[in-house]
């Protein structure tokens, strides 16, 4: 797949310079987004992508559930970089990937708990149809503090970001997993 704009390959001054090599020595390559969208911008709308990572550590949801969160909104978006880099970032945070293969079936898999269940069905909601019923909502607010309401929007609000991003400079999958051959298991399963 081609990016609607060319990848800068080698980017212009010290300071990109030096965010391509920390990059490429985390991930083993140059993210594209990076190379597309970041590397045409100022500096500054680089290092508020990098703030909504920190802040994600700030959050106090479980990890595991603000992977699941934005793996959902990624998935209903069909957000292939984003889906590609969530699982990355699930197996350096947690080792599995059990949670995320069950995410489809999120609804009925025995994986998830009612809590998760909520937060994903709330998450959903907003995500597909852009508001939530007031009996999702209570779901929710049975389960979780407001403050934790207020992260899970947060995290959905801020997925959409990289996700029209990405999806708006047809950004797709960088290979981190391997995403092709797993959907490919997947339906030759179903």
């Amino acid at each position: 797949m081609d990016t609607y704009l060319l990848p800068i390959e080698r980017p212009h001054g010290l300071m990109r310079k030096l965010i391509y090599a920390l990059t490429r020595k985390r991930f083993g390559k140059v993210l594209t987004p990076l190379k597309v969208h970041a590397a045409r911008l100022p500096l500054g709308f680089g290092s508020w992508y990098g703030r909504i990572s920190a802040l994600d550590d700030r959050l106090s949801l479980p990890p595991g559930l603000a992977i699941l969160i934005r793996q959902q909104v990624a998935r209903i978006n069909v957000c292939e970089f984003c889906i590609d880099i969530g699982r990355w970032v699930a197996l350096q945070k947690t080792g599995s990937e059990a949670k995320l293969d069950a995410l489809e079936q999120y609804e009925t898999s025995p994986v998830f708990s009612d809590a998760e269940r909520a937060a994903l069905d709330y998450v959903t909601r907003l995500t597909r149809d852009k508001r939530v019923e007031p009996d999702t909502f209570h779901r929710l607010a049975q389960r979780f503090s407001d403050r934790e309401i207020c992260e899970i929007v947060w995290l959905v609000a801020s997925e959409h970001v990289y996700n029209m991003t990405n999806i708006g400079l047809n950004i797709g999958s960088d290979g981190l997993c391997d995403l092709g051959k797993r959907q490919h298991a997947m339906e030759v399963v179903n």
